[in-house]
């Protein structure tokens, strides 16, 4: 057993304890819920990834998006939801300290890279809207995976921030707060003042949420304005798209503004309403994206029909 008082060597030693969902009815049938969520979005993802990497006819900008956009849902949901099930299923609370670090970092990463894929699959319809007949030439493949492949450099470099704060701190306490390995979680068990490590992250979070969202939003202003200018069809078939596109970006986006933006403003939350909120937000874009950015998706559709006719 872990003691709530600890050593910085203790815990480094034997790790921590998972205590978020020490209080939660029905921990089973939250962790059975939360897996069935997690089999349908891995299995949604990587099937869009590998109809999309085995149809040389779908290796287009937009579908290359689309599967950069399936690897960031995957890494997101994959960095916290086996442990999630593993505490309320099996009741294993323990983590060790080096996964619980790694589980911070790529939970943090998948977060980062959510903004950024969405913003980048926003830029793409602007672009597929504002110049319909320009767009492959503004938007090639290889401009699409150096814009990929520096999104994602530049996320590993924020995210970095995470394990080398935490790194140095040496630690009172062995239970975690909340329901997975997150920084705030790990920071609460520090033998530190926790609002500068907090405030530090708060800044860069903000960042990163604010232009994200104003970038996606201003986005969607032009794809509006440049609809005004086309026919009834290409207006209706553009809201239905944008309105579904606005759904995932407000599933993630509300939850991550209240958590990281409000409580550092005074807004207080309950253990219960703070795990609801960030399984929300790691859970509902990972099972809404594939359904929302590929079956909407009319060669991808009819590729998945095809399949379905053959068996």
């Amino acid at each position: 057993m872990f003691s709530q008082n600890t050593s910085v060597d203790t815990v480094r030693e034997t790790g921590f304890i998972i205590g978020g969902f020490d209080t939660t009815k029905s921990p089973v049938v939250v962790g059975v819920v939360i897996l069935i969520a997690y089999v349908v979005a891995v299995v949604a993802n990587m099937v869009n990834i590998l109809l999309i990497t085995n149809d040389k006819k779908l290796h287009k900008p937009m579908y290359l998006l689309i599967c950069n956009l399936a690897v960031v849902d995957i890494l997101y949901t994959s960095s916290t939801s086996p442990t999630m099930i593993r505490v309320l299923v099996a009741g294993v609370k323990t983590v060790s300290y080096v996964p619980c670090l790694i589980q911070v970092f790529a939970f943090n990463l998948g977060g980062v890279m959510e903004m950024f894929a969405l913003a980048v699959m926003a830029l793409s319809r602007l672009l597929a809207v504002s110049c319909p007949f320009h767009y492959h030439s503004y938007l090639t493949n290889t401009r699409t995976l150096v814009l990929t492949y520096i999104l994602w450099m530049v996320g590993f470099s924020f995210v970095s921030i995470f394990p080398v704060l935490l790194l140095p701190l040496p630690h009172c306490y062995s239970v975690l707060k909340y329901a997975f390995c997150d920084y705030a979680s790990i920071i609460r068990t520090a033998c530190v003042d926790p609002n500068y490590y907090f405030n530090i992250v708060a800044i860069v979070i903000f960042f990163l949420v604010f232009f994200t969202f104003v970038f996606i939003c201003l986005s969607y202003v032009g794809i509006i304005f440049f609809v005004k200018l086309s026919s009834n069809y290409e207006k209706k078939k553009m809201v239905s798209t944008c309105l579904t596109h606005l759904i995932v970006v407000t599933c993630y986006y509300c939850p991550v503004f209240i958590i990281s933006i409000l409580t550092r403003l005074g807004v207080v939350l309950t253990l219960e309403a703070r795990n609801g909120l960030i399984i929300g937000s790691i859970l509902s874009p990972s099972l809404v994206n594939p359904f929302v950015y590929c079956l909407r998706t009319k060669e991808i559709k009819e590729k998945i029909v095809n399949m379905f006719k053959k068996s």
